[in-house]
Parts: structure tokens; C-alpha cells; sequence
């Protein structure tokens, strides 16, 4: 019988202005030591976030979760942060930040599948119902 592992995860937000403090949810990063799986799904709803403010620039906004991308993928085009290991990683991509792409704080689970669990946190922090 398999059994469950332990997980980290962090929403990736937005914030088009740092000084409100308002944000819309825009990805999940999901993190298991047990399986060295660390992974990323993000959409940028456009419709969505132009609704939200219409002022960004959404030529901003990707390369920014790209690298994101690159990062959790070990992909030496995220630079040498790619290149250290996926806790490292992981920890690096959740730091506190001040900046237009922030996470949430971690929080812990329990999982049997890291890839059903990022689908579910997924669907149920960042798609709208």
C-alpha cells in the first residue's frame, strides 16, 4: 500500500499594484521531497487580469512565469538558480517578494499523486468556479 507523502505548495499571484495589496491567483507551485518533484501550471487569463486592471502590460507577465518555468524545470535558460537542487529551488521561487508576481506562503499536505494534487489545488485556487 502506498503511502502518503508530504508537499508544499505556494499560489502565484499577480499584483498589478504592490502599494494596494490586491491580487488575482494566477498558478500553483507544488513541491515533494519524497518524489523530487517540483512543478508548476499557471494560466494567464487575459480577459481575466484586464478585467482585474486595465492598465498592465501583458507583455510583462510571461517572461516572468517563464522563467518561473525554467526554474522549476532545472532549465539552464532560468539561470543558476535552475541549477540548484529542487528544494533550493523551491524555496528560492517562494521568498518573499515585493514585486507584480508574488506566491502565498507555503503550506503543507499530504499527497499520494503530486500530479493529482497540483491539478486539484489548481483547479481549486486559480480557476474560477
Amino acid at each position: 500500500m502506498q503511502e502518503q507523502q508530504l508537499y508544499e505548495y505556494a499560489v502565484i499571484r499577480w499584483v498589478p499594484q504592490v502599494e494596494r495589496d490586491e491580487f488575482v491567483n494566477i498558478g500553483v507551485i507544488i513541491y515533494c521531497s519524497k518524489y523530487k518533484y517540483l512543478k508548476v501550471v499557471y494560466e494567464l487569463d487575459y480577459k481575466r487580469l484586464f478585467s482585474f486592471n486595465s492598465l498592465y502590460n501583458k507583455l510583462e507577465l510571461a517572461p516572468h512565469l517563464e522563467a518561473i518555468d525554467f526554474i522549476c524545470n532545472g532549465n539552464s535558460s532560468g539561470g543558476p538558480i535552475a541549477l540548484l537542487d529542487a528544494a533550493s529551488r523551491f524555496r528560492w521561487l517562494t521568498a518573499t517578494r515585493s514585486t507584480t508576481i508574488q506566491t502565498s506562503k507555503v503550506h503543507p499536505g499530504f499527497c499520494l499523486n503530486p500530479d493529482e494534487t497540483l491539478d486539484k489545488l489548481y483547479k481549486q485556487l486559480v480557476l474560477l468556479p
